[in-house]
């Protein structure tokens, strides 16, 4: 159906159908797919989109939730923190909504970066514990990131209860300069950790 290949504006991107009975449908390799093997594809770079069959209607960003809610339930496979599930859910209908999706593409993209590098520098010295820790690091300065656009507060279970919140709340530009600071101490951080090896 050359409308649907049309609709996806890109040449390159394959394109899925997925039909009534849920059933997924590879329109390049002529041949049906499941979410497992759509998983695959966007570990390997494969860009895809997938239009509801009947509706032609663009349901891609549906299908990839349903494959992060399928890698979630796998015993081991456990990704995202349940308190940042909830922060996020917290996000829906907030003020800051509208910013959140390019703030946590943006931080993603950084993350993948700068441990794509570490990976390669690293790799090439046989240094793996000094990867392993800066992941920590990053991990643990994503989290704290993410705090700073809570909806609500939060306390975890093995830190003191903190005082109740002022009720006013710091503004977004503030926000935004803090987790660019955040984010320039961290490739700093990395950076210190290249140079050592």
């Amino acid at each position: 159906m050359a409308d649907a290949q049309g609709a996806g504006g890109k040449d390159d991107r394959v394109v899925i159908k997925k039909y009534a009975n849920r059933r997924l449908y590879n329109t390049a390799s002529s041949s049906y797919v499941t979410l497992e093997h759509l998983s695959d594809m966007v570990k390997q770079g494969v860009d895809f989109v997938v239009y509801d069959a009947k509706t032609n209607e663009d349901i891609t960003r549906t299908v990839l939730t349903q494959i992060i809610f399928e890698e979630e339930s796998r015993e081991g496979q456990n990704l995202l923190p349940i308190q940042f599930l909830r922060q996020l859910i917290g996000f829906y209908g907030n003020s800051m909504q509208a910013f959140l999706p390019s703030y946590l593409e943006l931080s993603l993209a950084t993350f993948a970066e700068q441990q794509e590098r570490m990976r390669t520098q690293l790799s090439a010295l046989g240094h793996h514990s000094a990867y392993d820790e800066t992941i920590r690091q990053n991990l643990a300065m994503f989290d704290r990131a993410m705090k700073m656009f809570s909806p609500f507060n939060f306390v975890r279970p093995d830190e003191p209860a903190a005082k109740p919140a002022e009720p006013a709340a710091p503004a977004a530009d503030d926000a935004l300069s803090d987790l660019k600071k955040k984010m320039d101490e961290m490739q700093a951080q990395i950076a210190k950790l290249a140079s050592k090896s």
